[in-house]
């Protein structure tokens, strides 16, 4: 019988997870290619045989999304997998209508078929949208279990932007390991802080190697969701963080719905920094959406550890990427922390941006208030760099969770930022956390 021809449209990480779980053993289904979309650079690149599997000896290729329909049309394929997070519904299913009328199938893969079980406790945090507080959530989990004396492992979801075969399971324990698996900024943002909390964190391509691995250094496995993409491992705890600062989210975004509707603890973070009556109505979508998950509130408490150098001064504040990007924000932590600290302006970086840093707020014009820290590779790294040094200001305040002067070299102080989650009733993580890790 005639292999089944299968597109599976990605951003390097749901998609080759998808793929792992569902195709790669399946010899009714052959995948013709993924396509890549979101983070620039990773098109061009073949999903290697060694990680392909058997019925794939040349491995698969990885094509722009542009590609897409070209790709169903000539090669007559039957099935398109859309596998990519953080995009509103009525995006998704323009995409349905597009292959539909192209003459493929069109699908998204079941959040729960593809979550790999453990022997290990999981505690699971994702989020509705990118940028709500899923880092600061997954420091305060892990201090909990810190606190219960449990040896963590930190699970975080794939970055693999770089050689993938060279990637298929990466262990970071001390900032050697970044440097010496050549890490982006983007990956630096997620695997630094769990490092600073004295955690191992593992990524990669592979997951059900890097759980076999991790499961023999950890009593507990913290899974910690990229975007508001589902977890790869089938959480004991589920928690999901859902943001004021963009009410109606909570719905309208995909999967993010989906990990409001299957937590057990949905928290509405930023509420000190938010209108209240948003709050009451994201809260209020929680409890329609998933009325037997605990609802709660939390605040998102910024701290700057050199005010003086703001106050006053002409201040450029750099914040997460992905936040500014697919994530839709226009401000985050770094923009309320120099206004609370005094700025006398926030400096606008657009007429000084270079590069692919210009081009981001091309596409991204929330962005244009801030800097994001866009670094998917070195010469990305390097306009950042220059971006920052030509724009006209007294400090930097940066906003991201990692120590950007560890990698760039800036012609101006940079004054660090930090946001910790605050519970309004405080005890009720910490009682769920006991609940599956005690």
């Amino acid at each position: 019988m005639e292999r089944r021809k299968v597109v599976i449209m990605g951003a390097a990480g749901r998609d080759f997870h998808n793929f792992n779980c569902l195709y790669r053993e399946d010899d009714r289904y052959r995948v013709v290619a993924f396509t890549a979309t979101q983070i620039p650079d990773i098109e061009g690149r073949t999903y290697p045989p060694e990680l392909a599997g058997e019925l794939y000896p040349a491995g698969i290729p990885i094509v722009p999304e542009e590609e897409l329909e070209s790709l169903v049309r000539q090669r007559r394929i039957d099935e398109v997998w859309f596998s990519y997070s953080d995009v509103p519904h009525e995006y998704v299913m323009h995409m349905a209508s597009r292959v539909i009328s192209w003459g493929a199938n069109f699908g998204v893969c079941s959040a729960t078929r593809t979550m790999l079980p453990s022997a290990k406790p999981v505690i699971a945090i994702t989020a509705v949208r990118t940028g709500v507080g899923k880092s600061q959530t997954t420091r305060f989990v892990s201090r909990i279990l810190r606190e219960m004396g449990k040896k963590v492992v930190a699970v975080r979801h794939p970055m693999p932007y770089g050689d993938l075969s060279r990637q298929v399971c990466q262990r970071f324990a001390d900032y050697g390991d970044l440097d010496r698996h050549e890490c982006t900024i983007e990956e630096r943002e997620e695997y630094e802080p769990h490092i600073d909390n004295g955690f191992v964190v593992y990524a990669g391509v592979d997951y059900a190697q890097i759980l076999t691995a991790a499961e023999k250094e950890a009593e507990v496995i913290l899974w910690d969701g990229g975007n508001n993409d589902t977890p790869f491992y089938r959480p004991d705890l589920h928690i999901t963080l859902v943001d004021p600062h963009r009410p109606g989210h909570e719905t309208t975004y995909y999967p993010g719905e989906s990990n409001l509707r299957m937590s057990d603890l949905l928290i509405v973070n930023k509420v000190d920094t938010a209108d209240p009556a948003n709050v009451e109505r994201v809260e209020a979508a929680c409890r329609a959406a998933n009325p037997t998950a605990r609802v709660i509130r939390c605040r998102s408490r910024i701290t700057v550890d050199e005010p003086e150098k703001v106050k006053g001064k002409r201040a450029l504040v750099v914040e997460d990427g992905p936040t500014l990007t697919h994530g839709g924000m226009d401000v985050g932590a770094g923009w309320f922390a120099a206004r609370d600290a005094g700025a006398a302006e926030i400096v606008n970086a657009v007429p000084y941006a270079v590069g692919t840093i210009a081009d981001t707020f091309e596409k991204y014009p929330n962005a244009r208030k801030i800097l994001p820290a866009m670094g998917y590779g070195e010469a990305q790294v390097r306009e950042l760099e220059a971006t920052i040094n030509a724009t006209p200001a007294d400090v930097v305040v940066e906003g991201t969770p990692i120590d950007l002067s560890r990698i760039l070299k800036v012609n101006k102080p940079i004054v660090n930022v930090g946001y910790e989650l605050e519970e309004v009733e405080p005890g009720v993580i910490e009682e769920l956390v006991r609940k599956v890790a005690g």
